[in-house]
Order: C-alpha cells, then sequence, then structure tokens
C-alpha cells in the first residue's frame, strides 16, 4: 500500500513540475514575443507605463482637478490609480491570447490552461517589474513619498491584476463564438476604464446620484480601496474589497466552463473568420 502511494504521489509531484516548467517557459516566451530581446522587452514596457503615467499626471494637472485628491503626495495619488488600471487592461489582453485556435496548441505539451496562465503570470510579471522601477524613480527623483500600509495596496494590485485575468477568460471564452463584437466589446470596456475605473476620481467626493456608473466595475473598488491603504487619511466608505473578490471568481467559474464548451466545440477554420 505505501509503495502505491509513492508511487502515486512520485507521479503527482512530476506532473506538477513539468506543468511548472511549462509555465515558465510559456511566461518567458509572451514576455519577449514583441521583440526579440527580452531585456529589451521588458525595458519597452517600462517606458511605456512610465508614459502613461506621465500623460494622467500632466492631464490631471492641466484639468485643475488636483484639489480633488487625497492630501499628501500627489504623485502616490496618480501611481495608485495608473498602476492598477494599468495591469487590469494587460491582465485582459494577455489572457486573451489563449483561445482554442492558437497556433501553439499544435505542440502536445500546450494546453489552453497553460496558455491561460502564462499569459496572466507574463502580464503579472512586466507590471510589478514597471511599478518597483516607476516608483523607485518618482520617489528618489520627483516626490519622495510613504505608503500607509504597503501589504493591503500590494494586495488591492494584486486584486486589479486577478479581476482581469477573470474578464479576461470570458472575453476568450466567447470570442471563437462571437469573434467581432467580442473584440469590439473589449475594446470599449478598456476605453471605459479610463474614466468609470476612477483613477481620476475618489469615490468619497463624488455625488450620490453618480455612483451607480462607477460601482458596477471591480476596478475602481481596488482603486479607492487602494488608496484607502496609501493614504493615512482617506477611508473608502462605498467600495470594498469583498465585491471584486465575488465577481472575479464567479467570472472563472463562467469564462472556464464557456472556455470547455468553444474548446471542444470550436473549428480550425474559425480561426479565419473576420
Amino acid at each position: 500500500m505505501s509503495i502505491t502511494n509513492n508511487s502515486s504521489f512520485s507521479r503527482i509531484f512530476m506532473g506538477a513540475f513539468e506543468f511548472l516548467a511549462l509555465v515558465y517557459h510559456s511566461t518567458v516566451r509572451d514576455v519577449r514575443k514583441s521583440k526579440g530581446n527580452a531585456i529589451q522587452a521588458l525595458v519597452m514596457e517600462v517606458l511605456q507605463a512610465a508614459t502613461v503615467v506621465i500623460f494622467f499626471y500632466v492631464l490631471i494637472t492641466f484639468l485643475g482637478m488636483r484639489g480633488v485628491a487625497v492630501r499628501g503626495s500627489f504623485i502616490l495619488y496618480v501611481l495608485t490609480g495608473v498602476f492598477l488600471f494599468l495591469t487590469h487592461n494587460k491582465a485582459i489582453s494577455a489572457v486573451g491570447g489563449g483561445g482554442p485556435v492558437n497556433p501553439m496548441l499544435q505542440h502536445v505539451p500546450v494546453t489552453t490552461f497553460l496558455l491561460i496562465v502564462s499569459g496572466a503570470f507574463s502580464a503579472l510579471y512586466v507590471q510589478v517589474l514597471a511599478v518597483l522601477v516607476i516608483s523607485f524613480v518618482a520617489n528618489v527623483l520627483i516626490d519622495p513619498f510613504t505608503v500607509y500600509n504597503m501589504k493591503l495596496v500590494s494586495l488591492c494590485f494584486m486584486l486589479a491584476w486577478f479581476s482581469g485575468v477573470a474578464i479576461g477568460i470570458v472575453f476568450l471564452s466567447v470570442r471563437p463564438f462571437f469573434p467581432s463584437t467580442v473584440t469590439i466589446v473589449e475594446q470599449v470596456y478598456k476605453r471605459a476604464n479610463m474614466i468609470f475605473s476612477g483613477k481620476m476620481f475618489l469615490a468619497n467626493t463624488m455625488p450620490g446620484y453618480m455612483l451607480p456608473f462607477f460601482t458596477w466595475n471591480p476596478l475602481f473598488h481596488t482603486i479607492d480601496q487602494a488608496r484607502g491603504a496609501a493614504f493615512v487619511n482617506y477611508t473608502p466608505h462605498y467600495t470594498s474589497m469583498t465585491y471584486p473578490i465575488y465577481l472575479s471568481l464567479a467570472f472563472i467559474c463562467v469564462g472556464l466552463m464557456l472556455e470547455h464548451y468553444s474548446r471542444i466545440t470550436v473549428s480550425e477554420s474559425w480561426s479565419r473568420r473576420r
């Protein structure tokens, strides 16, 4: 009996190790697929994130909205909104590359689940690197700041990524059936996050009649909660951590069920449709 148990445990362990190795190699491929050189690809991703941070910093300043920011470091206010916004949208795009008609599925060890996991971790890896680099530069060269509760801010960052992965899985599972429609809906959702993510607003300062236009968005909750964790003098009253968690878990369950159905239904010729 013990020999059988040890043999089963060894097979499970080796299977898990092989899967993690495949995730690692697939993640590396996702990170460097836009550029031949991995370092160049990472530098470009960091520069793109820095460009977005600078854009919103200038935009908020130009629109005269610095008065609605939390009392404290303005650069920290911008970073807590932009980083979560970018991480959420990048996760949606990265997960979308693992569809059932992906050419990588022609290789035997590769599965749709592997492509989803590797795409999600590649987006997380790049965004964590961008956060560390840009935060260090901003803290040293622009405006030194202190994060009140770093652990909770990190949790909000991971939650923004997790909710992006969940929404990306839903888009991924439906795309084989309605490729053009899903692409349009995905782009509309990402563009809507420019406003409805709340990265330029505080939930506590918004009129009550406007809140329903924002509270449907899980990213709005994570950004507001992140600012509550980053600033000692801001306490969120209209957002929660539980809403994006429950919504993400529901989206993952629905998305994986739809993905399973699409995987057994899809035809290779569907990838030719426009």
